[in-house]
C-alpha cells in the first residue's frame, strides 16, 4: 500500500524527477512525458465521471479504467529491464486489454453503424470523454517516442491504444441514450 506523508519533497526544483526505480530524469523525459499524460487523460476521465453518477454501471467502468491509468503510469514510471520477471514492478497485462475489448464489443454491438465521422460532442460525459480520449492518443504517441529509445512494456502501448477506442465507443454509447452522436458533414461550411 502507498503510504504519503509528505507532499512536497523539493526533488524536482531542479527539473528532475525520481522514476519508479529510484533513478534520476530531466522532468522533460520521454518516459516522464508519457506517464504525465497517462496522467492527463485520468484526470479528464474523472471530470466526465462528474456526469456518470445516475449511470453506476458506466460509472464502475470508468472507476475501472481509471485505477488501470494508475497501473499504466506506475508501468511506464518503472524501466523497464532485459529479462525481467513476473512481479518485479507493477505491470499492464494482458487480461487488462482484454476486459476492454470485450466491453468494446458489448457496447458497440448495441449501436448503429457509423455513417460518418464523429465530431466530439453530445452529452457532457460523451463529449468529455472525447477530451479524455484525445489525450490517451496523445498518450500513445509519447509511448512509442519512449519505445524507439528504451525498452517497454508492450502491453502497455496495446492498453492504451485499446483504451482510446474504449473511450471513443463509450462517448457513442453515451450519446446514443441522449442527444445522439454529433456527426462530421464534409465541407458543410464551404459556402
Amino acid at each position: 500500500m502507498v503510504k504519503l506523508t509528505k507532499i512536497y519533497t523539493r526533488g524536482g526544483d531542479t527539473g528532475e524527477t525520481s522514476l519508479g526505480d529510484g533513478s534520476r530524469v530531466k522532468k522533460h523525459d520521454l518516459r516522464v512525458a508519457a506517464y504525465g499524460a497517462v496522467d492527463e487523460a485520468n484526470a479528464a476521465i474523472g471530470v466526465a465521471r462528474l456526469h456518470t453518477k445516475d449511470a453506476a454501471d458506466i460509472d464502475a467502468t470508468l472507476s475501472r479504467i481509471q485505477n488501470d491509468l494508475f497501473d499504466l503510469g506506475a508501468d511506464l514510471c518503472t524501466p523497464h529491464t532485459a529479462g525481467e520477471g513476473p512481479g518485479k514492478a507493477l505491470r499492464i497485462v494482458q487480461a487488462q486489454v482484454d476486459r476492454l475489448e470485450r466491453e468494446i464489443d458489448v457496447m458497440n454491438g448495441k449501436l448503429a453503424p457509423l455513417t460518418s465521422f464523429v465530431l466530439p460532442g453530445g452529452a457532457p460525459a460523451a463529449a468529455l470523454l472525447h477530451v479524455g480520449r484525445t489525450i490517451v492518443r496523445r498518450a500513445e504517441r509519447d509511448i512509442t517516442a519512449l519505445a524507439e529509445h528504451e525498452a517497454i512494456n508492450p502491453v502497455a502501448l496495446t492498453y492504451a491504444n485499446r483504451l482510446s477506442d474504449h473511450l471513443f465507443v463509450l462517448s457513442r454509447y453515451l450519446n446514443a441514450g441522449n442527444a445522439g452522436d454529433v456527426l462530421w458533414v464534409p465541407g458543410a461550411n464551404r459556402t
